[in-house]
This record gives structure tokens, sequence and C-alpha cells, in this order.
């Protein structure tokens, strides 16, 4: 008999800014989407983390297999982008 046991985490945004950083829906983005042998976690996970004292959001790239450690990336955007913006991840064909 073959049996899964799912495993949960809560990992939250840091408290950079005194807390007051808010992320938005995190997409994932395979580290090769041609690689059908990848395992589930093999890529990253990049949202919005809208700083209100800037007036403006970050690209925060994490790896997908550690969300505790520190980002891959985080890039300053010039602007506010929205919370509720959502996107998908479509590889080329």
């Amino acid at each position: 008999m073959t049996r899964s046991v799912a495993r949960s985490r809560l990992v939250t945004v840091p408290e950079g800014n005194c807390g007051r950083e808010w992320a938005s829906e995190a997409v994932f983005v395979p580290s090769d989407p041609c690689d059908g042998t990848a395992a589930e976690d093999d890529g990253y996970a990049i949202a919005y983390v809208h700083n209100p004292d800037r007036g403006a959001s970050d690209l925060v790239i994490l790896a997908a297999r550690d969300f505790t450690g520190e980002p891959v990336a985080r890039i300053r955007l010039p602007g506010r982008v929205p919370l509720g913006l959502h996107g998908s991840w479509i590889p080329d064909a």
C-alpha cells in the first residue's frame, strides 16, 4: 500500500519596515519547464511586496525549496503594483 503524507509550514513575510510590508499571491516558475523529471519544488516563487513608506513595490524571488532563506533577488520597482494583480507563468511553446 502506498501512503502520501501532506506537509505544510507557515512562512511569514519578514518584519522589514516594522512589519508593514504586504506580499501578493506568489507565482511558481519552474527552473526548467522542459524537464519532465524535475522535482515539484524545482523552481522559484515570485511575488510583489508592497512597501507603503516608499509607496512602491519590490519583485521578490524566492527559491521554492527554501522559503525561509534569503531571497534569490529583490528588485525595487519605481511604483506600486496593486496586491490584487494576478499572473501565470506560461513557458514558450
